[in-house]
């Protein structure tokens, strides 16, 4: 049964669900495995405070989560899959005001990811 996210084991079972199949999807799993190597443990517990501190207002979260993506080898296509692998989870797990959020927070990051990742490849 769906519900609302309310809390951070709310937050725990969203982020849980999207990275089990960002690590299976076959575009995304070489670059994140690549990057995160064994660090996952610690690499979730960074993602439970990012997400809570943007939809629970929770300061959890301290970094700079653009740095960590700056020299990644993604493209237009690899933010459109992990959005959409990001919307499904939300819609499989949750329903409500904070998973429309959820989803229209994650779509913003990937606009602005992406642009800012480009900008920075222009010669």
């Amino acid at each position: 049964m769906k519900k609302e996210i309310l809390n951070r084991d709310d937050i725990k079972r969203l982020v849980d669900a999207f990275y089990l199949k960002v690590r299976e999807d076959n575009l995304l799993a070489e670059i994140f495995n690549v990057r995160i190597k064994d660090n996952w443990p610690l690499h979730l517990e960074k993602m439970y405070s990012f997400w809570e501190s943007l939809l629970l207002d929770k300061v959890t979260y301290h970094g700079n989560p653009f740095a960590q993506h700056v020299d990644l080898p993604v493209e237009k296509e690899h933010f459109e899959r992990w959005l959409k692998l990001f919307g499904e989870t939300v819609d499989e797990l949750f329903e409500g005001e904070k998973a429309e959020e959820a989803k229209s927070r994650a779509a913003k990051i990937a606009v602005i990811f992406h642009t800012k990742i480009q900008g920075l490849r222009k010669p």
